[in-house]
């Protein structure tokens, strides 16, 4: 016989597994389903050689709505939070980053009026009302905000900082800035690396009911009769659910409904964030010192996180990682990016190919399944489908944030509209 769910929940990463522990206790029948071998989605932490490294960079914010949630659920989220001295790159100079008072009174890359402007910027950035951003870009706010060019750059860095996103002539003011008052509360480092979230998650969903099969490919979600959705495997298998919430991008969602994706539907195709990552690490820093480098008006980033985390068995090590924010209109060349990654590090860190223990280079990966472009918010104002009993989530599906934000944010939002559709 056909076996029937309550909820079927597919894609085992931080949006699935928040919304798995969120339907917790609510004497629901739960399923959740992940294509790969290993949990975790791009929350996944790889253990090589005895390092952990994340898919890239990653960092939690401290005054985020995700951290809130996140410990209603009794998760524990141990690291530190980095320093903000570092220095920013410019045409082969080095300047110290105006982020610390210190910084901003010290560093040669501003003069006096310019420093005085960032100040007042930097103390009035979390009184920025937001809604009175809609319809803007990020590049549009930026010339309304900012007289001076290196104040400007100073402000696209750190939109790349905050969001990932390497476009501000493409994307949303209000949902940058927003990320931008978020990010300036702090960050957070995780000892262990993210994987330490998603074990929590997992632990804690198994024990309140959930059942969690890998290695199990949805290829098909049918609406069936009466009131519920056929999901059809790669094995043949089928089964029935109440409730469906997918936390797949939206393109693999498209592929999934097929014919069945309504002409009124607002899953479209968006444009994802995408970047490249060179993770290291190394037996010893050449130069300890340097812990992180922006370049101003280039789409780099270096930063070592096992100064704030601990990374690795023995806690000896420095694991880093460099980054480079793709373009969405950039034609990537493998190798070329590579060498650019490389040839960063060589001037944060000469002579660090000695030093080893193991690297990995990934010249693509897709940070955010969704660039937030001006007036998603009013296409995904709720998680419920015009599919009766689909629901998405996932770091592309909340009208008001991305990445991590925006997958725990709509993984809570889609558990919690299950629920009180099954109250009333």
């Amino acid at each position: 016989m056909t076996q029937t769910w309550d909820v079927v929940i597919v894609g085992g990463g931080l949006a699935g597994y928040v919304a798995a522990n969120a339907l917790a206790k609510n004497n629901l029948s739960i399923l959740l389903l992940e294509k790969g071998k290993n949990i975790g989605g791009r929350a996944r932490t790889s253990k090589i050689k005895d390092q952990y490294l994340n898919i890239g960079p990653h960092a939690f914010y401290k005054k985020g709505k995700a951290k809130a949630f996140l410990e209603e659920y009794g998760i524990k989220l141990n690291g530190k939070s980095p320093h903000l001295s570092g220095v920013l790159v410019e045409n082969n100079m080095e300047y110290t980053a105006p982020f610390t008072p210190l910084g901003i009174f010290s560093t040669s890359l501003l003069n006096w009026k310019e420093r005085m402007e960032w100040l007042l910027f930097i103390m009035k950035i979390n009184r920025i009302d937001t809604e009175k951003l809609t319809g803007l870009t990020f590049e549009q706010w930026v010339k309304q905000a900012a007289q001076s060019e290196n104040v400007r750059s100073l402000l696209y860095a750190l939109g790349r900082l905050a969001t990932y996103c390497h476009a501000p002539e493409k994307v949303s003011a209000k949902l940058i800035v927003s990320h931008l008052k978020t990010v300036m509360g702090g960050v957070l480092y995780l000892d262990g690396g993210w994987q330490t979230i998603i074990d929590q998650l997992h632990n804690r969903a198994v024990i309140t009911g959930a059942q969690v099969q890998t290695r199990t490919t949805v290829k098909q979600i049918v609406p069936d009769e009466p009131d519920h959705l056929k999901l059809v495997l790669s094995v043949g298998e089928e089964m029935l659910a109440k409730h469906v919430i997918c936390t797949t991008g939206p393109n693999e969602l498209t592929k999934l409904l097929g014919d069945n994706l309504p002409q009124s539907s607002f899953i479209t195709q968006p444009t994802p964030v995408k970047g490249a990552t060179l993770d290291v690490a190394l037996s010893q820093l050449p130069n300890p010192k340097r812990l992180f480098a922006m370049s101003l008006s280039g789409p780099f980033y270096y930063s070592i996180h096992s100064t704030y985390a601990r990374l690795s068995e023995d806690g000896k090590s420095a694991v880093l990682h460099v980054f480079k924010y793709h373009h969405p209109d950039d034609h990537i060349d493998r190798k070329k990016v590579q060498h650019e990654l490389e040839q960063f590090l060589d001037k944060m860190q000469p002579g660090w190919q000695k030093h080893v223990i193991t690297s990995r280079y990934i010249p693509q990966i897709i940070v955010n399944q969704r660039l937030p472009r001006i007036g998603d918010e009013h296409n995904l104002v709720r998680s419920k489908t015009d599919i009766p009993g689909l629901y998405i989530a996932g770091d592309w599906a909340s009208p008001h944030s991305i990445l991590a934000e925006g997958a725990i944010s709509s993984g809570k939002q889609a558990a919690e509209e299950i629920i009180q559709k099954e109250k009333s």
